[in-house]
């Protein structure tokens, strides 16, 4: 293999693959991230689906992307992805066997990431903007309907039943609402009391609504002085809006940390971003320790839930030998990627997060550190929500690009005679 070949110059692309690569991000992004809002409507309107169905698209936008970066080829900038991905291969293998089962579960979210870092790397700034533009744009337009003609938001995209044919989740109506069931606002639950459910827009659960304004966040503290005011307004705009009325105590938090890290984090370290994830682990442990009996769709309980899933932990969880209980980590991020990818599984992809973005400028610093608190306050409070492809396609999209955005140079292709070398 010739090393040498795998590593291209660091100018620009070349006018025809900036083009190639544009169209694909341009198709394939926002159709990740409002894909069940597109099917929600087929299920309505047109013919009963099922969880084959959502899997066929989501598979089919990870296979489609995945193959044209093949058909690309990599660089050596590339080679941090690569060993993400082969790493965790062989946690899917090993999982397997241990457990007597194919399980490809985290390995798909990895995929996800790998992805989507790529293409992000391969990406113009351009594309970015219009990708974040047009799914800003949407999930907006969603949003006010739901908001201010609720009916109509019901009747279009039914969530209830959607969740019930793909998912098979049984729905409880609340006074004949076709919401679905876990939006519906919780007594004594933290709300601005602006709208009379959790909203959700296109994703048509209320979790991956709060997350996307989180993905925006990232993005203004990212990309604020490099974009079009347009641009600001809708996005700032839209953060709002989802945080009136989406009632998400951890991305009211997060859009408050970004709003003073857009001044601070330039001025931070990079030795530091290994400590974001530490620094949050310490932080819930104090929670837990001063409220220990603290429980339900609270803040602090999910905190207490996260705390005790650790101290719960054992040789079985840690080496991830009982797959099959996974889905009793949902609302507990770092307990199902031990569960899924073992203990070394955690420790990988507390590594990538935290090297993989670029740390040269300022822009870079920002998301660096945005990402960081982003991802791990997300698994202290959530499950696996943010490795959804729905949120991962546009934040990991985001973190490629911006490694490479500043004066670092874009990716590029290997040429034909360089490919064949390999």
């Amino acid at each position: 293999m010739d090393l040498g070949a795998l590593h291209n110059s660091q100018g620009s692309l070349s006018t025809g693959a900036a083009r190639s690569d544009g169209r694909l991000v341009r198709v394939v992004v926002p159709l990740a991230v409002m894909y069940n809002g597109l099917l929600a409507l087929i299920n309505a309107h047109v013919m009963p689906l099922g969880f084959a169905h959502v899997a066929l698209v989501e598979i089919g936008l990870l296979f489609v992307s995945l193959m044209y970066l093949l058909y690309r080829g990599l660089s050596q900038e590339s080679l941090p992805v690569v060993v993400l991905v082969g790493f965790f291969a062989i946690v899917m293998a090993y999982t397997s066997v241990a457990n007597g089962m194919l399980f490809v579960d985290f390995f798909r979210n990895v995929l996800i990431i790998a992805v989507f870092c790529q293409l992000g790397a391969m990406t113009d700034g351009r594309t970015v903007e219009f990708v974040f533009r047009i799914c800003c744009i949407c999930v907006l337009s969603v949003l006010l309907v739901e908001i201010f003609f609720t009916k109509v938001y019901e009747d279009l995209l039914y969530p209830a039943l959607y969740f019930t044919n793909t998912r098979g989740l049984e729905q409880i109506s609340f006074g004949g609402s076709k919401i679905f069931q876990n939006a519906v606002n919780i007594p004594g639950r933290f709300s601005f009391g602006l709208s009379d459910h959790r909203t959700a827009s296109l994703f048509l659960e209320q979790v991956s609504l709060a997350n996307f304004s989180g993905v925006l966040d990232v993005y203004l503290v990212s990309r604020f002085s490099r974009i079009k005011r347009f641009d600001r307004i809708l996005m700032v705009s839209t953060v709002i809006l989802i945080l009136l009325t989406n009632d998400s105590r951890s991305m009211l938090a997060f859009s408050l940390i970004c709003l003073g890290g857009y001044f601070v984090f330039p001025k931070l370290s990079n030795v530091l971003r290994p400590l974001v994830m530490p620094i949050v682990l310490c932080a819930g442990a104090l929670v837990f320790l001063m409220r220990p009996d603290a429980s339900g769709d609270t803040l602090d309980g999910r905190i207490v839930l996260t705390m005790k899933g650790f101290l719960n932990l054992d040789f079985v969880e840690l080496l991830a030998l009982n797959v099959r209980v996974i889905g009793n980590f949902a609302d507990s991020g770092y307990i199902y990627v031990i569960n899924a990818g073992t203990v070394f599984g955690l420790i990988a992809f507390w590594l990538f997060v935290t090297f993989y973005p670029g740390g040269q400028s300022d822009d870079q610093k920002r998301c660096a550190f945005a990402l960081g608190i982003f991802i791990f306050l997300n698994m202290m409070i959530g499950g696996t929500a943010i490795f959804s492809i729905k949120v991962g396609a546009l934040i990991w999209l985001l973190v490629g690009y911006m490694k490479f955005a500043e004066g670092e140079g874009k990716l590029t292709a290997l040429p034909d005679h360089q490919r064949q070398q390999l």
